[in-house]
């Protein structure tokens, strides 16, 4: 099926999404804050440009959205009906770009935890929390 804008419309509204400071991201980094952990945001030397940064303890953190990096099993990671063949060329780019990153990181020595959109509940963000703060790398109770 064709697509029912023209490319330059489609580039519009593709621009128009939201790389940076996501409803998503943003959740998890205020329940963060509340939990005492501290952070940076998106260190542009670092592969993929992680959301949040916890660079005393080399742990980052990615907020996926299930739709664009494509969590599986997840309801909201459909591919679209209309130019199929594009959508499946684009979600296999970002997968491929998200395991090359997560991997140059574990090369680097930093520990990579991914929080999935359809995740982001209190009881999943406490597990997390407590996992960052009980990284073995923390000699501290606060991050």
């Amino acid at each position: 099926m064709a697509d029912i804008v023209d490319s330059k419309k489609r580039s519009e509204i593709m621009s128009a999404i939201k790389q940076k400071n996501t409803k998503p991201e943003l959740l998890v980094r205020r329940y963060f804050h509340a939990k005492g952990l501290r952070y940076r945001l998106h260190r542009k030397d670092l592969p993929g440009k992680p959301d949040l940064v916890f660079p005393k303890f080399k742990l980052v953190v990615f907020v996926h959205g299930c739709f664009w990096h494509r969590h599986e099993g997840c309801s909201k990671s459909y591919v679209p009906a209309s130019n199929y063949d594009f959508w499946n060329n684009k979600f296999n780019e970002n997968i491929a770009r998200d395991n090359k990153c997560i991997s140059k990181l574990k090369q680097l020595g930093w520990e990579v935890v991914v929080i999935w959109e359809c995740q982001i509940n209190e009881k999943m963000l406490e597990f997390y929390v407590e996992k960052i703060m009980n990284t073995n790398k923390c000699t501290s109770s606060k991050v």
